[in-house]
């Protein structure tokens, strides 16, 4: 008879203790797992936040209270913003009044500096009428006494034959004072 190789039986030995080791450590994990969800009732949620929140053990303290901490302060600062909006809120109004009382104020003071224009403007078209019907000699020496400013409004606005025989009635200085202010007055305006 022929004798065949022979067997080795030494080296599978540890191998397979080793395979069973970590065989039972799978199923007793598997198993603790296994239980949490057997434990679990029926109609509980299957929200994976519920379910983790099974499975986690529970947060330190400290981190709680950091949270409450946060959650607190968050809340306060929702507090001082919701504070601030309604104080701008309160400040806008206040300013849109008050705007629209100086509108009105504006309409008003408009209105009467019209008003007072026009009566100006009528009262210095009446006083340029009565000097310019007044006879030439009687209004040079009335003219004689003004400011040559003054004196030269009142003949830009008559007529040039009326305020030609009032110059010619004045003194030579008064009425050449008047006209170099009758003849820069308008100087100053655009050509364009």
């Amino acid at each position: 008879m022929k004798a065949g190789p022979p067997a080795r039986r030494g080296g599978r030995g540890p191998l397979v203790i080793l395979a069973l080791i970590l065989a039972s450590s799978g199923a007793l994990r598997l198993g603790a797992d296994l239980g949490a969800y057997i434990a679990k009732p029926a109609d509980a949620t299957t929200d994976p936040l519920a379910t983790a929140a099974l499975t986690c053990p529970t947060p330190p303290v400290a981190l709680t209270e950091a949270l409450i901490a946060r959650e607190e302060k968050l809340r306060a600062q929702e507090a001082a913003m919701a504070n601030q909006q309604a104080a701008i809120a309160l400040s806008k109004s206040a300013l849109d009044r008050q705007i629209a009382q100086l509108e009105g104020i504006e309409q008003v003071v408009g209105a009467t500096l019209t008003r007072a224009d026009g009566a100006a403007e009528g009262d210095l078209a009446r006083l340029t009428d009565m000097y310019q019907a007044m006879k030439p000699k009687d209004a040079a020496a009335l003219f004689q006494t003004m400011a040559p400013q003054f004196a030269a409004g009142f003949l830009g606005r008559m007529t040039p034959t009326a305020a030609g025989a009032i110059l010619a009635a004045l003194p030579a200085e008064t009425a050449y004072q008047i006209s170099v202010i009758l003849a820069g007055r308008h100087a100053q305006v655009p050509k364009n």
